[in-house]
């Protein structure tokens, strides 16, 4: 399972495959990180800096996090994609197509100016939350998909 946690400033990524629970996240952000709770992750319960922290002791890297810099990602079930923008102006987008063997995710791109700040990871997170949510499968033709899903 793919999620992704967001608020203004950062981003949270969970890829629950990666997950052996070591339980430094509840232990270290307890107000933050709550099994029992749905949804699990609350960012608005801590502070940014101590919600990094937690995150950089996660053993598998099950949990990752990265800045927003000010670029939203937003899913547009419409055109079959999920679309960074940045001030107005799309700088990216992670592609897929509906068919009958599931969500295939064909093409991921970010505007090489925003390269390294995680932004092709923010997409495909949201479109494979996305068909997660649908019960939908995943076909990942999109090589830097088929990582995040092969782990």
């Amino acid at each position: 399972m793919h999620r992704l946690y967001e608020n203004e400033d950062i981003t949270v990524f969970w890829d629950s495959d990666k997950c052996r629970h070591a339980k430094m996240c509840v232990t270290g952000c307890p107000e933050v990180f709550e099994f029992t709770r749905k949804p699990w992750i609350i960012l608005a319960n801590g502070e940014n800096k101590d919600i990094w922290q937690t995150i950089e002791k996660c053993p598998t890297k099950a949990l990752t996090v990265t800045y927003n810099h000010e670029v939203n990602i937003t899913l547009d079930k419409e055109t079959h994609r999920s679309v960074a923008t940045h001030n107005g102006t799309v700088i990216g987008e992670c592609d897929y197509e509906i068919t009958p063997e599931g969500w295939n995710i064909y093409h991921t791109e970010v505007d090489p100016s925003f390269g390294g700040k995680n932004i092709a990871k923010r997409l495909a997170f949201k479109v494979l939350e996305a068909a997660e949510k649908e019960k939908a499968s995943v076909i990942a033709t999109c090589s830097y998909v088929r990582k995040i899903v092969e782990g």
